[in-house]
């Protein structure tokens, strides 16, 4: 069997794609980190890394390998944090994976009671593509992920967090912006904005625009909910933002008006996703405890 040191001079080199940065990463020296890898192929049969002078690639059965081997060391260092705490307490660095429309918004308002509950816990935080989430958590580049569901992947663990709206904006000068509320059809033939593929958002805009008739802008994706905002203010067009950006920035902003939907309201979903082969099934789960009451407490509308 190969060793955890070898397994992670792999990953680091596929990941890296070069022996030399591979080897700072894991703090050892270039022609160690080489030896390892050919003891390592040498054990197992077969090429996992192909070198020429120009390219450090993994074969298509090292890509394989590496997969498997980035699921081996999370593993192996959840362990370690299981042993090291005693096997009762969430401590150590845990890796956290979220969308960039989710974190900013909601991570101030839970981390200081997180700190309170799990005090030797450090969460490592890495924003990243929603649609990218379950796949890197299922890799083990993430311990844990907070993402919008569904997440399809039979083997991870989903505990639903919290249902949030999705709020209309349009511009203060803009025709709806006097109403209180609007229904579906008001918006036919209306300009949609959203952001590009890959967030969750554009894929219910998407749906939405197809089901009452109106356009959405593929020539103006955004790249985050405070550029959607900003075009909206401009007259580019209409949006819909989520519920915690609403809460945190957008209510604030008095070049847009935020408006619900009168009928069948849009809403997403978010919740806390885990490996389900984690040692940590039960820490993992009173964090998620901890996180719904927390977002009770400071976002009760949603």
């Amino acid at each position: 069997m190969p060793n955890l040191r070898q397994l992670e001079y792999l990953v680091a080199i596929a990941d890296t794609r070069s022996f030399r940065r591979a080897a700072e990463r894991c703090a050892t020296s270039q022609p160690t980190l080489s030896e390892q890898l050919k003891a390592l192929e040498r054990k197992l049969g077969v090429l996992l890394i192909e070198r020429t002078r120009t390219r450090v690639v993994p074969t298509p059965l090292g890509l394989q390998i590496v997969q498997i081997a980035r699921r081996m060391l999370a593993d192996a260092r959840e362990v370690e944090k299981l042993a090291s705490s005693g096997g009762t307490e969430l401590s150590g660095v845990v890796r956290l994976g979220l969308p960039p429309t989710i974190g900013p918004y909601l991570l101030p308002a839970v981390i200081p009671e997180m700190h309170r509950v799990f005090p030797t816990l450090k969460l490592y935080v890495r924003e990243e593509m929603p649609s990218g989430l379950p796949a890197a958590l299922a890799e083990g580049r993430h311990d844990l992920v907070l993402t919008l569901l569904p997440v399809k992947e039979v083997e991870l663990v989903t505990v639903l967090l919290f249902r949030e709206a999705l709020h209309l904006a349009v511009a203060a000068d803009h025709h709806l912006a006097s109403r209180k509320s609007v229904r579906r059809t008001d918006l036919a033939g209306q300009d949609i904005l959203t952001l590009g593929k890959g967030h969750q958002l554009h894929e219910a805009v998407n749906a939405f625009c197809d089901g009452v008739s109106a356009h959405m802008r593929l020539d103006y994706e955004g790249t985050s909910l405070d550029t959607l905002r900003e075009m909206v203010a401009m007259g580019l067009g209409v949006t819909f933002l989520p519920g915690l950006y609403v809460h945190a920035v957008a209510a604030r902003d008095a070049s847009i008006r935020i408006l619900p939907l009168a009928d069948r309201a849009l809403y997403r979903r978010a919740g806390l996703v885990w490996r389900r082969t984690s040692p940590w099934q039960d820490q993992y789960r009173a964090l998620a405890e901890l996180l719904r009451d927390q977002v009770r407490l400071h976002f009760p509308k949603l």
